[in-house]
């Protein structure tokens, strides 16, 4: 296989902050590919320039990331890999996976053999990695609700008890990272103190701290209300499929309605199981050796 460009890649993770992270790449995309940088990122949520597919392996086709999977992600890689270059800034939050396996109490099952293959799709090494990590209660509330938003979902309560008894966390996918990764230094960032999306970039690619990169304004993200969830929910259950547009704008509908239904709500106990959790999970985090964590 063609040996590739030595990678930066920041993994996401969901929900915690991605797409503003891409599109400050893509606000100074000028600026870093005359650096000498690739730049490989998606296009979801409309990122200028987003193109990359990077399609790896899920629970139900493992057996073929080396048949099927690994040749077109060495070929999409490539595809985002310029002649004059040193390097590549990967940004893709479903590297681990993705959150449909969360109500299941499944931590991204197919980790391994996704970041095995891209491993191996790359041949060459990453030299520092960036995930974001969230508090495990608003990381389920918030990916249950994205996902909502455009797909017929059961209740959420159905899944809140396989939630509480997950099966791994955040330190193991950490330990995965490493394993397969073969990362040299891995950045652990807590949701709530990443600030900035230029100063994620210099933690990512240290020699690019201290260049000056334009910060994009924020935009607004508006979230689905509870309101506009439950007749969501209602249209998809009544066997509806709904446009983007559609849905987009039963959401702005239901923007103002702001009174919760209780639509996604862990009991006090689950929450305090849970953020204890992750407390205990930073603590684990801290102690491993080549990781930098930002809590």
């Amino acid at each position: 296989m063609k040996q590739g460009k030595p990678l930066y890649v920041h993994l996401g993770a969901h929900r915690t902050g991605t797409s503003s992270f891409q599109m400050m790449l893509a606000e100074n995309r000028d600026l870093l590919e005359q650096g000498g940088y690739d730049l490989a990122y998606p296009g979801r949520d409309d990122i200028p320039k987003g193109d990359l597919r990077l399609k790896l392996p899920d629970p139900r086709n493992v057996k073929q990331w080396d048949t099927k999977f690994l040749p077109a992600a060495a070929a999409e890689l490539q595809r985002h890999a310029s002649v004059n270059s040193h390097a590549m800034i990967l940004s893709e939050e479903n590297i681990p996976g993705r959150m449909i396996h969360f109500p299941a109490g499944q931590f991204y099952p197919a980790a391994e053999v996704r970041l095995q293959t891209l491993a191996a799709a790359a041949g060459a090494p990453v030299l520092r990695a960036v995930l974001v990590v969230r508090e495990y209660t608003d990381l389920y509330v918030s990916a249950y609700r994205k996902r909502a938003e455009d797909n017929k979902s059961p209740p959420f309560a159905e899944g809140r008890r396989n939630m509480l008894e997950m099966d791994r966390g955040w330190p193991d996918l950490v330990r995965l990272i490493f394993e397969y990764l073969k990362v040299q230094e891995l950045v652990v960032i807590d949701y709530a103190r990443r600030g900035r999306s230029v100063d994620i970039l210099g933690m990512l690619v240290p020699e690019l701290a201290g260049v000056p990169l334009r910060e994009p304004e924020r935009r607004m993200n508006h979230s689905a209300t509870d309101a506009a969830l439950v007749a969501l929910q209602e249209r998809y259950h009544n066997g509806d499929t709904l446009a983007r547009e559609v849905w987009q704008k039963i959401i702005a509908e239901y923007r103002d309605d702001t009174e919760s239904r209780g639509v996604s709500e862990f009991t006090k106990r689950q929450t305090r199981i849970l953020e204890g959790r992750y407390r205990e999970h930073l603590d684990e985090i801290a102690k491993m050796p080549a990781v930098m964590l930002l809590r």
